[in-house]
């Protein structure tokens, strides 16, 4: 794991996810009757669970929008939830305001081109290991892992462990 990204996951207070290829493997199934479902990775679930308890607040910024993802994060617990957003800077600059925090206080996880702009905004932003190539070129970093993969998890862990915190959420399970 590089300095830099250690480094930069030290300052974080705020993580942002998106879903489909980050939080999912980035495929849509559809149904006959319109609905759709996504499989959901529950390492990364973990993971995101393992941050918020350290203290760190999360968020989803998708571009689409389907109960399924209200329900995941309201399983998880993930207090902010913003669907159906194609300018994910603008939700971010809101966010921000919200919660009073800088730029450099957040970390976000993408995989695709609406992705690249908070990339490049944000203290810590990555991409997932099978995020576009572009996306991966001006990401900060890139997970091993792939998209609905375990890939959230990682970077989870990455700003526990940039934070000293990542022992103490494995040890609570010992």
């Amino acid at each position: 794991m590089s300095t830099d990204l250690l480094q930069r996951g030290k300052a974080i207070k705020l993580a942002i996810f998106d879903v489909d290829g980050v939080l999912t493997d980035g495929r849509l199934y559809f149904l006959e009757d319109g609905s759709e479902f996504k499989t959901f990775n529950t390492l990364d679930g973990q993971g995101i669970k393992m941050l918020m308890a350290a203290g760190v607040q999360t968020a989803i910024i998708s571009g689409r929008k389907t109960p399924v993802v209200e329900r995941r994060a309201q399983n998880l617990g993930i207090p902010h939830l913003y669907q159906g957003r194609e300018d994910k800077l603008v939700v971010l600059d809101e966010l921000l305001g919200q919660l009073n925090l800088s730029y450099e206080q957040v970390a976000y996880l993408g995989d695709d081109l609406p992705d690249l702009p908070v990339i490049r905004r944000v203290g810590l932003g990555m991409a997932v290991a099978n995020a576009a190539a572009f996306v991966r070129e001006h990401a900060h970093g890139v997970t091993q892992a792939r998209g609905g993969e375990g890939a959230a998890r990682e970077f989870c862990e990455l700003i526990l462990r940039a934070q000293g915190s990542l022992e103490a959420a494995h040890a609570a399970y010992l």
